[in-house]
């Protein structure tokens, strides 16, 4: 329980909580990590946004591997959508913060909620495709089908959606002491719970059982997917060819599962008591700006087909075909 004075807590939802940001830091400090924000935002919108089209344009791309790493991407433009433009506008907010109303406040937890889980359980969907094209290639092409494509996505989406609603639910059925301050960039669900009256360990366990689903088992599924490739390509009658191909591919897709479950595990599978929200405020700049940053570095970089599509789009836009087939 709270040791604060039930008299400090509010009787029903606040109208509105403020965002700290940034904005007890030095102002030169602030500006300067605006200015090298800016360009990291639009080099991520942009990386993900080119994924997308290329996926969507280019007929070699259309197979169930791009149509899940487009979904991705457009998924991260979305993730990027709602919280990089906070964040950047917390560099510059003037002292004491932004106010901002709770409904607004709610939203944001939710589609971050939302789109993060589905960011997780798509990474497990591409981990379970790579699976069956790999260790399954007879079968691979009437197991994995537009169609499943589809109600996959579908089903990572919605199952976000749905943790979220819970989550965001849970967290703003708390009474809320007085002051309001959100000592983060945004309303994230450590910092709102921080400043929860009462008994939060129903809602802490929500947290800790989210990040159990979340990362911990879609984690697990993507080792032992990759475990089941990786003894298949380097056992006995894999070409070099094919054997290097799906090396690439096998490690571009555990370099992103172990940037994106490795900077959420970090952040949310910790027990509030004792965190630090001025050093978690230093860890979201990581996976606000770095960690997306590198995920279309990484697919596009270390792919040929990626790289070949680009180019094509580059030579003679024009002759690009439309129509996805998943």
């Amino acid at each position: 329980m709270s040791l604060r004075p039930e008299a400090n807590w509010t009787a029903r939802l606040p109208s509105n909580f403020v965002i700290l940001g940034f904005s007890g830091w030095p102002r030169g400090l602030r500006v300067l990590l605006f200015a090298l924000g800016l360009p990291l935002y639009a080099a991520t919108l942009a990386g993900n946004l080119v994924i997308v089209a290329l996926a969507a344009a280019d007929r070699t791309l259309h197979t169930p591997m791009y149509f899940f790493l487009a979904s991705l991407s457009a998924v991260e433009v979305a993730y990027t959508l709602i919280l990089t433009p906070s964040t950047l506008a917390g560099f510059l907010l003037p002292p004491g913060g932004q106010p901002v109303s709770a409904a607004t406040c709610a939203a944001q937890m939710g589609l971050f909620v939302a789109l993060g889980g589905a960011e997780c359980l798509l990474l497990a969907a591409m981990a379970l495709d790579r699976y069956l094209a790999i260790c399954r290639p007879l079968r691979y092409p009437q197991l994995v089908t537009p169609a499943l494509c589809w109600r996959l996505l579908a089903a990572c989406c919605a199952s976000g959606a749905a943790l979220a609603l819970a989550l965001t639910t849970a967290i703003f059925q708390l009474p809320f002491c007085s002051g309001l301050l959100v000592n983060h960039v945004f309303c994230d669900l450590p910092a709102l719970l921080e400043l929860a009256c009462g008994d939060k360990a129903l809602q802490e366990r929500a947290l800790l059982a989210a990040c159990l689903l979340l990362l911990v088992l879609p984690l697990a599924l993507i080792l032992l997917s990759y475990a089941h490739v990786l003894a298949t390509i380097l056992g006995p009658g894999a070409g070099a060819e094919g054997r290097r191909k799906a090396l690439g591919t096998v490690a571009s897709h555990l370099t992103v599962a172990v940037l994106h479950y490795g900077s959420a595990t970090a952040m949310y599978a910790r027990p509030l008591e004792g965190r630090s929200l001025e050093q978690d405020k230093l860890v979201s700049l990581v996976y606000i700006y770095l960690t997306p940053l590198l995920y279309p570095a990484i697919y596009t970089l270390r792919n040929r087909d990626m790289q070949g599509a680009l180019r094509r789009a580059l030579a003679n836009p024009h002759t690009a075909s439309l129509g996805c087939r998943a």
